[in-house]
C-alpha cells in the first residue's frame, strides 16, 4: 500500500489544534513554530481527554521556505518519492563517491610513499613522520571548521571542485620536495573541508533516515579508495630511477594528475540544486520533471524543518551555541578516542606489513584486501543499524573487531610466521568503521523531536549544524596529533609499547559505546516515567512547549 505525504500527514488525518494553543500564553515562538509546521506529515495527534479540535489551519504559505520550489500544499505517494531518491543515488551519489575515493587515494599514497624510504631519501626518520602527521591532524581540524563554513558561504558544488582542484596541485607539488621543511607544507588545508562540504551538501538532497547509510557508502568509497592506492603503489614504485626519479616521487605526480582532471569534471557536474541538473556534462535532458522537483524539495523540508531556511548565514550566536552542547561533546570525545588507534594504522600499514619480511611492492598490495573487506562491513554493520535502530551494540561490536586485532599484534611472538601477523593486521584493518554511525548518532540525539518525528540535525539552525560538522570531521582528525606519536622508532618493528597503547584507547572506545548506550536508555525511562506523573492539562503544555526543549522535553526519545 503506498504512502502518501501532503497536507494530511503521513499515515492519518491531518493535523488537530486543540483551542488551549490558542488561549496558552506560554511558548509564543513555540506556538508559532507549530502553526508553520500545521502541514508537515506525522502531525501527532491530540490528547483523548480535549474536546474536538477545530479544522486544521491552512497550509504554510511559501514564504515558509526561501526554496522557490517548496510546495507545501503538494501530495505525493512513496513510489515518487522513491523515484527522486533512485535519480540521486545513481546520478549524484556515485560521483561524490569517486570525489572522496580520489581524497582517499591522495591521503594513503603518503603511507605508500613511507614504505618506499621517502624519509631515508630526505634525510629524516620515523619521528619526523610522526610531526608530520601532527601538523597534518592540527591543520585539518582547524580547517574543517573553516571549511565547512566556506562551504555554506560559496556553495558546495562549488567549493567541492575548488578544494579537488588545489589538493591536487599540492599533490603534485609532493612529487618535488627535496628537504625536511617541504615533507611539513600543509596539504591538510585544501583536504580538510572536503568531508564537511560533501555532509552539507548531502543534507540538500537526503532525508535523515537516509543519511547514515549515505555516509556509510562515503566512508566505504575512502576505503576502497585506499585499497586501489595499495595496488597502484606497488605498481608505480616501480618506476624508481626512471628520469632519477624515487618511486613515490611517481606516485606523488600520478595521484594529483588524476586529482586535478577529475576536479575539472566535477565542477561542470555537481549540480547546486535539484532544479539545475542541465548543462555542463550532465546533458541537455534535466535529472528530474518539475513535478519531482518539487517533491525532491518538498521532502527534504519536511523531514527537517530546519532546512526551509538554507540560505541564512552562520553567525557567532551559532558557533557558541554548538561548542556549549554537552550532547555534541561526547560523540565528539567517543570519536577521538575511538580514532585514536587508527593513526599509527594508516600511517604505517605498508611498513608494518613490510616488517613482516615481505618486500616494498607485496606490502603495498597486501594493504588492498582488508580495505575491500572494511568497506564490505562498515555498509553491513551500519545498514542493519539502520534498519533496527539501534546504535550502542553496533558501535562496541565495530570496535571489538578491531580490539582482537590489536591483541594479537601485541602478544604475537616475534618469530611468528609471516602470514599470521598479516592475518592479525588484516582484523584490525577490516574493522567495521564505526564513526560514520557515530556522527549519525550525535545528529539524531542532538536533535529535536517534532510532531514524533526524530530530525536529523544537531540545532534547530542550518548555522549550527554546519559548525557541528565540521567540528565533528575536524575533531576525527585531530587526534592524530597525539597519535602520530604512538608508534616511536625506538618501538620498531614490533611496536609493542604502541600496541599495548592501541590497546587501551580501543577498550576505552568500547566501554564508552556501552555507556552511552545505557545512559540513552535511562533518560529515556526518565523521561516515561515523568511523562506520566503529569495531569492531562500539564501533558498539552509539554506538546507545545516540545520543540522549544528539543532533547530535553519529556516527550523526546533517544536513539540508543
Amino acid at each position: 500500500m503506498k504512502e502518501t505525504y501532503g497536507d494530511g500527514g503521513v499515515h492519518g488525518a491531518p493535523k488537530k489544534v486543540s483551542p488551549l494553543r490558542k488561549k496558552s500564553p506560554i511558548g509564543r515562538a513555540s506556538l508559532d513554530a507549530s502553526k508553520e509546521r500545521a502541514s508537515l506529515p506525522g502531525a501527532p495527534p491530540t490528547h483523548p481527554l480535549l474536546p474536538p479540535p477545530p479544522p486544521p489551519p491552512p497550509p504554510p504559505p511559501q514564504s515558509f521556505s526561501s526554496d522557490p520550489y517548496f510546495a507545501p500544499d503538494i501530495i505525493y505517494d512513496s513510489s515518487e518519492e522513491l523515484a527522486v531518491i533512485r535519480v540521486l543515488d545513481t546520478r549524484l551519489l556515485p560521483w561524490i563517491l569517486i570525489s572522496i575515493f580520489v581524497l582517499s587515494m591522495d591521503r594513503t599514497n603518503h603511507s605508500n610513499a613511507i614504505s618506499d624510504n621517502l624519509p631515508q631519501d630526505l634525510g629524516f626518520d620515523i619521528d619526523t613522520v610522526n610531526v608530520g602527521a601532527a601538523v597534518h591532524s592540527t591543520l585539518f581540524f582547524v580547517f574543517c571548521l573553516v571549511g565547512a563554513v566556506a562551504a555554506k558561504v560559496v556553495g558546495p558544488a562549488r567549493f567541492i571542485p575548488i578544494l579537488m582542484f588545489t589538493w591536487g596541485m599540492i599533490t603534485v607539488a609532493h612529487a618535488f620536495i627535496r628537504n625536511r621543511r617541504d615533507y611539513l607544507a600543509g596539504i591538510a588545508i585544501t583536504e580538510a573541508g572536503v568531508i564537511p562540504s560533501i555532509l552539507v551538501y548531502f543534507g540538500r538532497f537526503y532525508k535523515g533516515n537516509e543519511f547514515a547509510t549515505r555516509l556509510a557508502y562515503l566512508w566505504s568509497a575512502q576505503m576502497i579508495g585506499s585499497a586501489v592506492s595499495g595496488l597502484s603503489a606497488s605498481g608505480l614504485l616501480h618506476l624508481r630511477g626512471i628520469f632519477k626519479m624515487e618511486g613515490w616521487r611517481w606516485l606523488f605526480l600520478t595521484d594529483g594528475v588524476i586529482t586535478i582532471f577529475l576536479a575539472i569534471f566535477t565542477w561542470f557536474y555537481l549540480p547546486r540544486h535539484a532544479a539545475h541538473t542541465t548543462g555542463g556534462i550532465r546533458g541537455k535532458k534535466p535529472w528530474f520533471t518539475d513535478r519531482q522537483v518539487q517533491v525532491s524539495v518538498t521532502r527534504v523540508v519536511r523531514d527537517d524543518i530546519a532546512k526551509r531556511r538554507l540560505d541564512k548565514p552562520v553567525t557567532w550566536a551559532d558557533a557558541r551555541d554548538t561548542f556549549s552542547d554537552p550532547k555534541i561533546w561526547i560523540h565528539v570525545l567517543n570519536t577521538t578516542i575511538g580514532l585514536t588507534p587508527m593513526t599509527p594504522l594508516h600511517t604505517y600499514f605498508p611498513l608494518t606489513i613490510k616488517n613482516f619480511h615481505f618486500n616494498v611492492f607485496a606490502a603495498n598490495a597486501l594493504t588492498a584486501p582488508p580495505h575491500f573487506l572494511q568497506a564490505i562491513s562498515t555498509i553491513l554493520l551500519i545498514r542493519h543499524s539502520d534498519r533496527v535502530r539501534e546504535r550502542g551494540f553496533h558501535g562496541a561490536i565495530g570496535t571489538g573487531w578491531q580490539l582482537v586485532g590489536w591483541f594479537l599484534l601485541l602478544f604475537l611472538p616475534s618469530g611468528t610466521p609471516r602470514i599470521v601477523k598479516y592475518f592479525a593486521a588484516v582484523i584490525v584493518a577490516s574493522y567495521p568503521a564505526v564513526h560514520p554511525l557515530n556522527v549519525a548518532w550525535m545528529a539524531e540525539n542532538a536533535g529535536f523531536r517534532v510532531h514524533n518525528r526524530i530530525y536529523v540535525s544537531t540545532c534547530r539552525s542550518i548555522g549550527k549544524r554546519v559548525i557541528a560538522t565540521g567540528a565533528m570531521s575536524g575533531f576525527s582528525a585531530i587526534h592524530g596529533t597525539w597519535g602520530s606519536q604512538i608508534y616511536r622508532a625506538d618501538d620498531a618493528p614490533d611496536f609493542r609499547r604502541g600496541n599495548s597503547i592501541n590497546v587501551a584507547f580501543a577498550t576505552t572506545a568500547l566501554c564508552m559505546w556501552l555507556v552511552q548506550k545505557y545512559y540513552y536508555q535511562y533518560l529515556n525511562r526518565r523521561h516515561a516515567n515523568r511523562y506520566a506523573d503529569l495531569a492531562p492539562e500539564e501533558r498539552e503544555r509539554e506538546e507545545l512547549l516540545e520543540e522549544a526543549k528539543g532533547n530535553s522535553s519529556v516527550l523526546f526519545r533517544f536513539v540508543s
